[in-house]
């Protein structure tokens, strides 16, 4: 079987949307699955474990000047699509907003191939009001097209599945698979390894070190951990990513903005942090968090985004997004100790990667046999 994946950046852009698709399309081409992936050729990887890479000419400029990630698809690479829908047996498209996955769809639907979406964003509350004013008729006219229309739409979070099954209906009932954790990669650290990590990376042993991991963009909540750093100068503010909003900017003595990294450099962080802070909203359960998780690492989340991870309120922490909230809880966190690590690592092995991609190949098969 081939399984044509559309995404709209391939890995190495660093958003939490690809990655899963990455690690989804390796153990796919694991199980036997013909995988061709269609994304933006920015930022192309050099290998993808067996996946056959079909990058695409885009335009950036909405991430650069704007903030957000929205390639802009040549029309060229639009009409070469259709030749990738045309030798697949099943279209798989990751989000339903971007130009290169709504085109695909349109092939999909020309050519009579099965489509499934999985969903990973919601309503995102930009505080432009013209940027949610856009989303929210994008939401209700391409993703009604898209998730609506496909033969199956999968989502990762149970808020996000919610929040579109209040606009529309879908052609069949819609299904919640959160997303895995490679827990061979992402494992505790003893003490001692904790310690050596904290002196390796220049951390007194003393020193509360909160880590941030993902994108530097409004959604991910970083004008709030601005203020929320500046009121804890005590305290050692690290981040890892990329963005407009860079934290370097703020002048803050205690803020450490380590950049980009690739996820095998990120582990060691995980192990070695006392928390991960993530007040993001408009996304479905973020997989810096599971990752983070199954190294050991107490998190603590916008209440939003806790809507995405069902039976997890014992091991995650959430408050709403004002800082005496935020404040309370990371103070709650560190009256835990090194027993709650244990709990929240050991809570993480429920999230399986191989039971998601067991799930895809049933989907698949399905679909191929129904037809259109």
């Amino acid at each position: 079987m081939r399984v044509l994946v559309v995404t709209h950046y391939y890995p190495d852009h660093g958003g939490g949307v690809e990655i899963v698709a990455g690690e989804l399309a390796k153990r796919l081409v694991a199980r036997g699955v013909d995988v061709v992936w269609a994304a933006t050729d920015e930022q192309r990887p050099a290998s993808l474990g067996g996946v056959a890479q079909r990058p695409f000419r885009a335009w950036n400029f909405t991430e650069r000047m704007l903030g957000f990630p929205y390639p802009l698809w040549s029309p060229a690479s639009l009409v070469r699509l259709e030749e990738l829908v045309r030798e697949c047996d099943v279209v798989h498209l990751h989000d339903s907003l971007y130009i290169g996955n709504v085109a695909a769809y349109l092939w999909a639907r020309r050519l009579g191939k099965p489509v499934i979406v999985t969903q990973h964003v919601g309503p995102v509350p930009y505080r432009s009001p013209v940027l949610r004013a856009m989303l929210g008729l994008a939401n209700r006219t391409l993703a009604r097209l898209v998730l609506a229309g496909s033969e199956q739409a999968v989502f990762i979070s149970p808020r996000v599945e919610h929040y579109f099954s209040d606009l529309f209906q879908f052609a069949r009932a819609p299904l919640y698979l959160a997303n895995g954790v490679d827990t061979q990669r992402f494992t505790p650290a003893t003490s001692a390894e904790r310690s050596a990590l904290r002196k390796r990376f220049g951390w007194a042993p003393d020193r509360k070190v909160r880590l941030f991991v993902g994108r530097f963009v409004e959604k991910k909540g970083l004008p709030f951990l601005r203020e929320l750093a500046a009121t804890r100068p005590d305290e050692a503010w690290v981040f890892i990513g990329h963005g407009a909003q860079d934290p370097s900017s703020w002048n803050l003595p205690n803020v450490e903005v380590v950049g980009k990294l690739p996820q095998a450099a990120i582990v060691d962080y995980y192990r070695a942090a006392d928390t991960l802070v993530l007040p993001s909203v408009g996304e479905g359960f973020p997989l810096v968090v599971q990752e983070a998780m199954a190294c050991g690492l107490p998190a603590l989340i916008s209440a939003e985004t806790m809507e995405g991870a069902p039976g997890a309120t014992d091991v995650i922490a959430s408050a709403d997004l004002h800082l005496e909230s935020w404040q309370a809880a990371l103070d709650r966190i560190d009256a835990l100790g090194d027993d709650h690590r244990r709990r929240v690592a050991e809570f993480a092995q429920r999230w399986s990667w191989d039971d998601v991609v067991e799930r895809l190949v049933e989907m698949y098969a399905a679909v191929s046999a129904s037809g259109r």
